[in-house]
């Protein structure tokens, strides 16, 4: 399975768009929603293409190939206008044996981990991209914070995440991939 994974959509139908073109092109088999898909959260100025409707729509039609994590900015109201689940802190993903942990990073992150071993984490929330070594009780494993797609924080650039018989990598909007790391 070829996974692309996307966080901090932030309601920008924009920004959406073009990471969809991509996972369209890389012909990626399901799509791992990080959190923050439709609010773009008071912190945070409008982002472009500000249209929930919209993102709802678009990703509504791939409902059967997603996976979706709550984020600190979803709500039950954003519930109501997707037909895939996105209450749920944190989803576990075995692929190929390897035990892959999904959340948005705001509860659950590097740092404070649920019980249990993993392969990988692998999050968004912090809007910077990271992709790195971790340790999890003596067990190596991967960290991989995706970024974000529509804000982006500290001069990075707007970034997701492709996961590929074992390898992650991150990349820009216009798909260039800025780190890789094998599982």
């Amino acid at each position: 399975m070829k996974y692309f994974l996307l966080s901090d959509i932030h309601g920008s139908v924009t920004r959406l768009d073009r990471a969809l073109a991509i996972f369209g092109r890389e012909r990626c088999d399901m799509l791992l929603l990080l959190g923050d898909v439709l609010n773009y959260g008071p912190r945070n100025g409008l982002p472009e293409g500000l249209d929930a409707r919209g993102v709802a729509d678009r990703l509504n039609a791939l409902a059967g190939r997603i996976v979706a994590v709550r984020g600190n900015c979803d709500a039950e109201v954003d519930q109501m206008l997707l037909h895939f689940p996105i209450l749920s802190t944190y989803a576990l993903l075995v692929d190929e044996g390897r035990k892959i942990l999904l959340t948005h990073g705001h509860v659950y992150h590097k740092d404070n981990l649920p019980p249990g071993q993993f392969d990988a984490v692998v999050c968004g929330h912090t809007h910077l991209w990271e992709l790195s070594d971790l340790d999890i009780c003596g067990h190596p494993a991967i960290y991989c914070n995706t970024g974000s797609v529509t804000f982006p924080k500290n001069g990075n650039e707007p970034t997701f995440g492709i996961l590929d018989n074992g390898q992650f990598s991150i990349r820009n909007l216009d798909n260039r991939i800025l780190a890789e790391k094998t599982l």
